[in-house]
């Protein structure tokens, strides 16, 4: 077996139809500072290092339904933000532009949408 290289994971990407637009939803939601801004690219950097958030612009995107049904758009990733109050994150996120799903599966999360449709999770 040879030996694994050297990887880092410096990124999560989701993709947005306005990668400028979207980033600032996520500036606005974590405070991180936007560390690269091209035309279809924003890369948000972590405050303490680690992997970074990125959003790519995609013409043909299609937000994912939450939750799926049978033909629907599935979710293929969702960010979980950990916080110490429910209430005052999510009135926090709505502020900044997200929205609280209806369906919710858990007491202790709250799952949110934001502009783009992206599921993400604030919990405990």
């Amino acid at each position: 077996m040879s030996e694994r290289p050297h990887m880092t994971l410096s990124g999560i990407v989701l993709d947005a139809p306005d990668a400028q637009a979207l980033a600032g939803f996520y500036h606005r939601l974590l405070g991180w500072s936007v560390v690269q801004d091209e035309p279809g690219w924003v890369k948000l950097g972590a405050p303490n290092g680690g992997p970074g958030l990125s959003f790519q612009s995609d013409p043909a995107y299609v937000p994912p339904v939450w939750p799926a049904g049978p033909g629907d758009p599935q979710m293929k990733v969702h960010l979980d933000i950990q916080v110490e109050d429910l209430a005052a994150a999510g009135a926090h996120a709505e502020k900044a532009g997200a929205r609280q799903a209806d369906f919710q599966p858990q007491d202790d999360v709250r799952v949110y949408l934001d502009p783009d449709g992206h599921p993400f999770c604030l919990f405990l």
